[in-house]
């Protein structure tokens, strides 16, 4: 029997990896976990309880009380929602209660998983693993450009800081902090679109199968 094929995405806000996950999982045939909506919702739970996103004690226990219905809700995008994602992300206690969530997902039948840490603690021995990145300035302009088509107010200069401060809080943290994985291989999405992404990510997914083709 075959080993589902895992392929492990990670990278910064507004760099690009949520759009070529779900491109990469539907021209493979693979489920798709965009994982970063996992603290997204354990963030939102806390702000409903009126609790603080950087309480390790609420985070816990949101993530041990989080279920599906979580990840459908239509408020886990924008900067309140960035920021509890973020809190919650360091927190030990909710990256231990979503490790499993997030093995159990990719091992069932393969997936294409998206996030801040799947190459190096998720899913460590994935075959394929990618990091996605892009300068700070073009992400934030990507991010502004996001709200705005949603009809939110913001301003260019606040998302820039605010993409910053985060950035300093995942690369910073104790827990899981963002790097890639020492045999990521890294797409800079700066400069190109994402047709050109995805046609380079698809390349080096079918060269992996086809070596795998190979040795069995």
């Amino acid at each position: 029997m075959s080993t589902p094929l895992v392929i492990a995405i990670d990278g910064p806000a507004a760099a690009g990896k949520g759009t070529l996950a779900r491109r990469l999982a539907q021209a493979l045939g693979l489920p798709y976990l965009d994982t970063g909506l996992l603290y997204r919702a354990v963030g939102r739970r806390v702000l409903d309880g009126g609790g603080v996103p950087s309480d390790p004690d609420t985070a816990g226990a949101a993530a041990r009380a989080l279920v599906p219905a979580d990840l459908e809700r239509t408020d886990l995008r924008g900067p309140q929602a960035d920021a509890a994602a973020s809190a919650v992300a360091t927190i030990p206690a909710v990256r231990a209660a979503l490790l499993d969530f997030q093995r159990a997902f990719g091992r069932q039948s393969g997936a294409v998983l998206d996030g801040r840490d799947i190459g190096t603690v998720i899913f460590p021995e994935a075959p394929v693993k990618l990091f996605v990145t892009a300068s700070p300035a073009e992400r934030a302009r990507r991010r502004w450009l996001e709200m705005q088509a949603r009809g939110a107010e913001a301003d260019l200069a606040d998302v820039t800081r605010d993409m910053a401060e985060r950035d300093a809080r995942d690369e910073a943290r104790a827990a899981a902090p963002l790097r890639p994985a020492d045999d990521a291989v890294i797409l800079d999405t700066t400069a190109i679109d994402a047709d050109a992404v995805f046609a380079q990510a698809l390349g080096i997914v079918q060269a992996h199968l086809a070596k795998s083709d190979q040795t069995n």
